[in-house]
C-alpha cells in the first residue's frame, strides 16, 4: 500500500478571513482524514490530446468504465470488483457523415463526454460524443454484457437532432431517466427521459422540458439531487450567447417527485421554469457579472433551507465568493473572500478554469467548509460558520490529483480524473479514474507534435485506514 501523506498547507497565507466574527480566525487542522491507495488498475492507453470526460460507474459488486482509447474509438469496460482487470469492448468506429450525424470516434471537441447508465434489470445504457450532434445512444440486449451493447438512433423521437451533455441518473423509485440539452448554448431546453423496463421504451418525465430559454438563452443546470430532506433540488444559471460572459441569474427550484416543482419558499410554479418567474431567482447577477456555468455548490441548513456558494464580481470588478442563504424574508448575500484578482472569462468553447470550488458541506462539527482552487492562491477550504461567514480555514491534506506524478514527458500534461457516479458497496472506500492530457483548446485541433497516449488508471482509495 502506498500511503496520500505528502501535506501542504493550500492557500492559508494568501486567505483573508474576510467576514470573521471574532479578533482571530479559527484553524482546523484535518491532516490526518487522508487516504491511502488500496489497489491500482493499469486500463488501457488513451488520447492525451485534450480533456474530455470519462466515465466509472460502480453498481453493488460490479463496475463499468467509458473512455476514449488511444485512436480516440469509444470504449466500454466492466469487471467484477474481485477481477484484476476489466474486459473491454471498442465499439465499431462510425462517422458522422455516413450514420446519421453519430459518432464513435472523438474529435477535438471536449464537451463530448461519454456516460453509462444500469437500469433495474443490468441492461447497460450509453450515450455521449454530442455536442449539438444527433442523439448518440446505445443499449445492451443482455444484462450486465459490454459486448452486448447496440446502438439505437432515437430514444423518443423528437428533440434530438441537437443534443448536448447527456447524463443519466436513477430516482429513488431505482428508475432510470437520462437528460440533455436540446439546441445550442444560448438557445435550448433541459429534456429528460423515463425508461420503461417491461416495454424497453422511453418517454418524456415531463409534458414540457424542464427548463426553457423560450428562444433567447438556455439554463447550464445541476442534475437533481435527492438530499437530506427527501425532496430533489436543481440550480441553474441562465446564458444568452455561446459567450460564457454571458451567464446570469442564479436560480433554484426544488421537487418531491421530479414532476412537481416548487420555488425555494415552497410555492408550486408551472413548467417549464423560465426567466419570468423570478422568485426562482436566488442572487440576479448580471450578465458579465463574473458567474459562469455550473460554478456553485449547495447544502442543507438546519432546517433543511437551501445554502448557495457561488463566485461572482464585487464593486471592484474582483472575483469572489458569496453565500446567498435562504431566510423568511428571501435571500441573504454574504461575501467571504477579500481577493484581489479578477478572472476575465469569455468566448466560445471549452475554456480552462481559473477558479472552481471543489466543495460545499456541513462538517461533524455543525461548521461548514468551502474547498477551492484558486490560480493564484493554490488550493484552500475557507470555514463558516451557521451565518455562512467566514471564520478561519481548514487545513487538509493535498488532493489525489496533486499526489500522483505526471508520467508523460510532453510538455503541459496534467492529470485528469474521474469520480464515481455510482457506489462503493465497501464503507470507506471509493474509487476514481486517473489519465493525463495536454489543457483544454477551445474545441479547436492543436497542431502536431501530439503528446503520446497516456495511461489509464482505476484507483481504489480507502479512508482513514479503511479496508
Amino acid at each position: 500500500m502506498k500511503q496520500l501523506s505528502f501535506f501542504l498547507l493550500f492557500g492559508l497565507l494568501s486567505l483573508p478571513a474576510f467576514g470573521q466574527t471574532s479578533s482571530s480566525p479559527l484553524l482546523i487542522d484535518d491532516t490526518d482524514k487522508k487516504e491511502t491507495i488500496v489497489q491500482t488498475l493499469s486500463i488501457d492507453e488513451v488520447w492525451a490530446g485534450h480533456p474530455v470526460g470519462f466515465c466509472l460507474l460502480t453498481q453493488d459488486d460490479r463496475q463499468y468504465i467509458a473512455y476514449y482509447n488511444a485512436n480516440r474509438n469509444m470504449v466500454v469496460g466492466q469487471r467484477n470488483l474481485r477481477d484484476p482487470e476489466f474486459a473491454l469492448h471498442i465499439l465499431p468506429a462510425t462517422y458522422r457523415e455516413t450514420q446519421g450525424g453519430t459518432s464513435t470516434v472523438l474529435g477535438w471537441d471536449s464537451h463530448n463526454s461519454v456516460t453509462l447508465g444500469i437500469d433495474k434489470e443490468g441492461f447497460i445504457h450509453l450515450s455521449g460524443n454530442m455536442h449539438g450532434h444527433p442523439l448518440t445512444y446505445f443499449r445492451s440486449t443482455t444484462p450486465h454484457d459490454i459486448s452486448t451493447l447496440q446502438q439505437h438512433m432515437e430514444m423518443v423521437g423528437e428533440n434530438e437532432k441537437r443534443c448536448t451533455y447527456p447524463h443519466f441518473m436513477t430516482t429513488r423509485e431505482n428508475e432510470l431517466l437520462f437528460h440533455y440539452r436540446d439546441g445550442g448554448s444560448g438557445n435550448g431546453n433541459e429534456i429528460y427521459n423515463l425508461y420503461d423496463c417491461d416495454t424497453k421504451q422511453w418517454t418524456r418525465l415531463l409534458d414540457t422540458p424542464l427548463t426553457d430559454g423560450q428562444g433567447a438563452m438556455n439554463a447550464y443546470q445541476s442534475q437533481p439531487t435527492l438530499m437530506k430532506d427527501g425532496w430533489y433540488h436543481v440550480y441553474w444559471v441562465w446564458r444568452d450567447t455561446p459567450d460564457c460572459s454571458t451567464n446570469h441569474d442564479l436560480s433554484y427550484m426544488k421537487s418531491p417527485d421530479l414532476k412537481n416543482w416548487y420555488n425555494a419558499f415552497g410555492e408550486p410554479i408551472p413548467m417549464p421554469a423560465t426567466l419570468a418567474n423570478t422568485s426562482l431567482i436566488v442572487d440576479p447577477i448580471p450578465v458579465k457579472g463574473g458567474i459562469i456555468n455550473l460554478a456553485a455548490r449547495m447544502v442543507l441548513d438546519d432546517r433543511n433551507l437551501p445554502v448557495f456558494a457561488y463566485h461572482k464580481y464585487d464593486s471592484d470588478g474582483n472575483l469572489q465568493f458569496y453565500t446567498a442563504q435562504l431566510k423568511a424574508k428571501g435571500w441573504v448575500y454574504t461575501r467571504v473572500t477579500d481577493w484581489d484578482y479578477r478572472w476575465e472569462f469569455s468566448g466560445n468553447g471549452s475554456i480552462n478554469s481559473e477558479v472552481r470550488i471543489k466543495g460545499f458541506q456541513k462538517r461533524a462539527d455543525g461548521l461548514y467548509e468551502l474547498d477551492y482552487w484558486h490560480i493564484r492562491y493554490g488550493h484552500g477550504t475557507i470555514l463558516l460558520n451557521d451565518r455562512f461567514e467566514n471564520i478561519g480555514a481548514v487545513k487538509k491534506a493535498p488532493p489525489f490529483d496533486e499526489q500522483v506524478a505526471v508520467e508523460g514527458k510532453f510538455p503541459g500534461l496534467e492529470v485528469r480524473t474521474a469520480g464515481d457516479i455510482g457506489e462503493s458497496p465497501e464503507s470507506g472506500i471509493r474509487y476514481l479514474l486517473k489519465w493525463e492530457t495536454l489543457n483544454r483548446n477551445r474545441d479547436r485541433p492543436r497542431e502536431k507534435p501530439w503528446p503520446e497516449p497516456s495511461r489509464l488508471y482505476l484507483y481504489k482509495l480507502a479512508a482513514d485506514g479503511g479496508d
